[in-house]
């Protein structure tokens, strides 16, 4: 009976690393070097485009509300652990949605820099257009 449970805890482990064996055992076809990705690629790079300005104007709101909202916690806490709370708080908040924003404008740097590197690499099979 223990044995059993035992075989039915690895169940899961066990199928997970016979797919992984199986993938690694097949190589990868020779045409698999020959695709012609900027048909799919194209839409997702103008849909990151056209989505990365709406989203760092939301960043930039949103942070400013909650930013606003914590400070006026700050301002009314009494105690001292309250404060202390509410400036952690505060700090993290600041931090959190500098470092949302600083990643948002590194995508937005590093789109043009990919998309480079996914035409040079593609055998002139096709480009991915990039629309500012």
């Amino acid at each position: 009976m223990k044995q059993n449970n035992i075989l039915q805890k690895l169940r899961y482990p066990m199928a997970v690393l016979s797919m992984a064996a199986a993938a690694f055992a097949n190589p990868v076809p020779a045409f698999a070097n020959e695709v012609d990705f900027s048909g799919a690629a194209t839409p997702v790079v103008g849909l990151i485009n056209s989505l990365l300005g709406p989203i760092i104007s939301v960043v930039v709101a949103v942070g400013a509300v909650y930013c606003v909202i914590l400070g006026v916690k700050l301002a009314k806490a009494d105690e001292p652990q309250e404060r202390e709370k509410a400036k952690m708080a505060l700090k993290n908040a600041i931090l959190g949605f500098f470092l949302i924003f600083i990643l948002i404008v590194v995508m937005r740097l590093m789109v043009p820099t990919l998309v480079d590197w996914v035409n040079s690499n593609s055998n002139g099979m096709g480009e991915i257009q990039v629309s500012e």
